[in-house]
């Protein structure tokens, strides 16, 4: 019986230190690791988002780049973070989507070891190839590729990269095993793709509609239901006879398991306010991004999104990529 009335008192007075916890929060200021280097499509929507949040929560957001191993060491620092509140992590598709099945022995479960907090933008995944290459879209590119596959050439940022994997899951929809040439970051495999080096790139809109604006690559189709307005005159992948290949490199806010609800409701009406707030959505769509609404950047969409994302690329990239 005494046992039980400590186990009691015991629960009943961690309650009340967090919900005083809770109370007073964010008191200092918040670190949002990002676990890429400082630059990137992820480090930009995080300072854009975060900056937004910090108004929101009265505390400033300080980012932390901790990059390595296709994003898998910030992340595993954020796990394993206090679960205060004051360390929260911008997550990304392949950080929670598609990592468990390139890193088997990564120290944290995408699915398990956070609170969700929201989903802040996506970045849509478009088909680019050199100018020159002999394709003026993207059918004539799936046949072109069909039929030139031990001579084609894939570039890609480097294993497990968001360039390296989606154009896997393309290669796999379109039954094809063509030459992939891993470079050191998107900069160098896409200045490869400008002077013809290579014949293409799957990547994030952000990291080449520049280069297709200006005409300097060719881009055939962009993995969304409807075009994006930032780049008009290149068609969907639905337009272009491949409406399964529906990909982006979403980013996402999270904390780690066991932060108390009151502190992750804070947190996600922080992220709300952030993505409806008509000046920073049009931040983010001037990137290219895909930005939610409330509902979309809600825990739970989010908690289902990751389960999707882990279910879509965890079983392709253990049978497609060697280790």
């Amino acid at each position: 019986m005494k046992t039980m009335k400590k186990f009691a008192l015991g629960a009943v007075l961690a309650l009340s230190a967090n919900a005083a916890l809770a109370q007073g929060y964010p008191a200092r200021p918040i670190t949002m690791i990002v676990p890429f280097a400082a630059g990137g499509p992820t480090d930009v929507i995080a300072r854009i988002v975060g900056e937004s949040m910090s108004k929101t929560l009265g505390q400033p957001i300080i980012i932390e780049n901790v990059a390595g191993a296709g994003g898998t060491t910030g992340i595993t620092r954020a796990a394993k973070a206090a679960a205060d509140g004051y360390t929260i992590a911008m997550g990304h598709m392949g950080t929670h989507g598609a990592a468990a099945g390139l890193y088997p022995n990564m120290g944290y479960n995408p699915q398990t070891d956070f609170a969700p907090i929201g989903l802040a933008a996506g970045t849509p995944i478009v088909i680019v190839t050199r100018k020159d290459l002999p394709v003026k879209d993207f059918k004539e590119f799936a046949a072109y590729a069909k039929a030139n596959e031990k001579t084609i050439n894939n570039a890609n940022a480097g294993n497990g990269s968001v360039s390296h994997i989606t154009c896997v899951l393309l290669h796999d929809m379109l039954k094809i095993d063509p030459n992939a040439i891993p470079y050191r970051g998107t900069g160098p495999a896409v200045a490869d793709l400008i002077s013809g080096k290579v014949d293409y790139i799957c990547d994030q809109i952000v990291s080449v509609s520049a280069q297709i604006s200006g005409g300097t690559i060719k881009g055939l189709a962009i993995a969304t239901p409807s075009r994006s307005p930032s780049l008009p005159n290149v068609p969907t992948t639905t337009e272009s006879g491949l409406p399964g290949y529906q990909v982006s490199a979403w980013n996402a806010v999270f904390a780690p398991k066991g932060t108390p609800a009151d502190i992750t409701k804070k947190l996600n009406d922080a992220l709300v306010t952030a993505v409806t707030d008509p000046a920073t959505r049009k931040k983010l769509e001037g990137l290219g991004g895909v930005v939610p609404d409330a509902k979309g950047a809600s825990p739970e969409a989010l908690a289902a999104l990751v389960k999707s994302e882990n279910e879509r690329w965890v079983p392709l990239l253990k049978a497609k990529v060697k280790p």
